[in-house]
């Protein structure tokens, strides 16, 4: 159980974190976002640039492509949580611009700690990481996209995990039959998860009209 009692104190502690040092360059902390009770969780490296700026998770570049992607398979990003590893932007001045720099090891580990604690208040049925660090955030040790890819693992009881790549990674490819190729992959990846949901959706209303029969909740003839 977490020691936070809504999301909204969770983002708030998040704010004010000096767990790793990236706080010190930062606009400020990047929460995740979503409804308490999504049964979906995507995770993400690390808010980029326009992420720092406004204070949400995926509303730049790769953002979009992500909910381009959640569209074409069916998967409201609005019934998601949506949220990153790293919770501060890491970057690298050049000149007027701040690129992306990816965080480390030592930097990810250090904000499990907030991840944790969305996962314990969300308590998503699924989990899908989206890169590498994303995958070491979700997992507390590292692991190859290219091994996890599109399979679904049973972290416990209650989560499943899917892993595939970031969507920063469909934006830095430069072929063109390369883009045509990952982004059918990413769109499989992400319909196995959509496809997750929409089972989920049956057992929870096939068990909500068992709760109606025995509660003689259904008129006569009905069920």
């Amino acid at each position: 159980m977490s020691e936070f009692l809504t999301l909204a104190a969770l983002g708030a502690e998040e704010e004010i974190c000096t767990r790793c040092p990236l706080y010190r360059n930062a606009t400020q902390a990047v929460p995740g976002e979503g409804p308490r009770g999504a049964r979906v969780m995507l995770v993400g490296e690390q808010p980029g640039d326009a992420e720092d700026l406004s204070g949400r998770p995926f509303v730049g570049p790769a953002g979009r492509l992500l909910d381009k992607a959640l569209a074409r398979v069916g998967l409201p990003r609005e019934e998601c949580f949506v949220t990153n590893a790293v919770k501060h932007f890491k970057f690298e001045p050049r000149g007027k611009r701040r690129l992306h720099r990816k965080p480390d090891a030592g930097e990810i580990d250090a904000c499990r700690w907030w991840l944790d604690h969305e996962r314990m208040l969300v308590r998503p049925g699924l989990i899908v990481a989206l890169g590498a660090s994303a995958i070491r955030g979700v997992l507390g040790r590292s692991g190859a996209v290219a091994r996890l890819r599109g399979k679904l693992v049973d972290l416990d009881a209650q989560t499943t995990f899917l892993a595939t790549i970031h969507p920063s990674f469909l934006l830095r490819l430069t072929e063109e039959a390369d883009k045509r190729e990952q982004w059918a992959r990413f769109i499989g990846d992400l319909g196995i998860a959509a496809e997750w949901a929409r089972a989920g959706d049956i057992v929870h209303a096939e068990a909500d009209h068992l709760a109606l029969r025995g509660a003689g909740g259904l008129g006569p003839g009905l069920g």
